[in-house]
């Protein structure tokens, strides 16, 4: 019997079309991208639909669609269990990558879906504003030996202020920080044998210190906020910590700004408490293929599936229970 979690993809696995299919089939899913678009006073559905692309792909609009699809995504996946004679399963986890998070936890119950759309779409403006004065940039490196990552990053710092935004598999790390920071690594991995580095095409440097103006400014809004104590067990970003407070929570989604996100933590926390399925829920196959490689012997789904019904592959998993 399988024990699962449900994961939630970040920024960057939007693109124009995303839940098009999705809404046409299932009634479940239409309601929550309705109720999107109400939250936010404008048609993000449409936007997610149609594009165009530079309009998607910015912060402020991408982070609200990738919520809104995602939990579309989860809403018809559960429709179709129903539909099926399929109880639901009770995930052991639900987790999110970066700003997956907010995903997760309305997954969790911790949030709502109209308060998570409004919040990320205020995370993208302030993190667009934050570190104001300072060019900031991101890099994937591929390839380097974890060990080797100290001689990275201090083969920038000397040029400002850098650090391991993510950490998604086994050789495939993100820097972030100063543009001189970051370029200065990028030039030296060849030489620490990484096989390379690429800057990335954003304005942001995200889970840096570049985000700290970021990071105050959501905390008061997340004050405002009413949070639940999580019903799915979360884990923190940055080092895998469960998270099972809503104050926990809370206080994630302000640090999680400056600190990084290391998604092999995660998924090896995960498959040590006995995780062996992985249901990626929402836009793109992005998780599906990092957790493949950090945890190869791990059944995973991708609900993302043009070539099904609805766009949405549904799996049919014998479920262990959560606890």
């Amino acid at each position: 019997m399988a024990r699962i979690a449900f994961v939630f993809p970040g920024q960057g696995s939007q693109s124009v079309g995303m839940g098009k299919a999705l809404v046409e089939a299932s009634p479940a899913a239409a309601a929550i991208l309705k109720e999107a678009d109400e939250a936010l006073g404008e048609p993000i559905s449409r936007l997610a639909f149609e594009g165009p692309a530079e309009q998607l792909d910015l912060t402020l609009n991408a982070q609200p669609a990738l919520v809104a699809v995602s939990i579309a995504f989860l809403a018809a996946l559960r429709e179709r269990w129903a539909a099926d004679g399929i109880v639901a399963p009770e995930p052991a986890y639900a987790a999110g990558h970066s700003m997956g998070q907010y995903s997760a936890m309305v997954a969790a119950g911790v949030i709502t879906l109209a308060d998570a759309v409004r919040l990320v779409r205020e995370r993208g403006r302030q993190m667009q504003a934050s570190g104001s004065g300072r060019s900031g940039a991101m890099a994937a490196i591929i390839g380097l030996d974890d060990a080797r990552l100290p001689e990275l990053i201090a083969a920038g710092t000397p040029h400002g202020s850098l650090t391991v935004a993510n950490r998604n598999a086994p050789g495939q790390v993100v820097i972030s920080g100063d543009r001189a920071a970051v370029e200065a690594a990028v030039a030296a991995v060849k030489d620490l044998g990484a096989r390379r580095g690429i800057l990335l095409p954003v304005s942001v440097a995200a889970h840096s210190s570049l985000m700290a103006d970021a990071a105050k400014g959501m905390a008061g809004v997340l004050a405002t906020i009413a949070f639940a104590d999580p019903k799915i067990p979360l884990l923190a970003n940055a080092d895998a910590r469960p998270i099972t407070t809503a104050e926990g929570a809370r206080s994630e989604l302000i640090e999680h700004l400056t600190r990084g996100v290391d998604w092999v933590a995660a998924v090896r926390r995960m498959t040590a408490d006995g995780v062996d399925t992985f249901i990626e829920v929402g836009p793109g196959k992005v998780l599906t293929g990092l957790i493949k490689r950090i945890a190869p012997e791990a059944e995973t789904f991708a609900t993302d599936e043009a070539t099904s019904p609805g766009g949405i592959a549904v799996p049919f998993v014998d479920v262990a229970p959560a606890n």
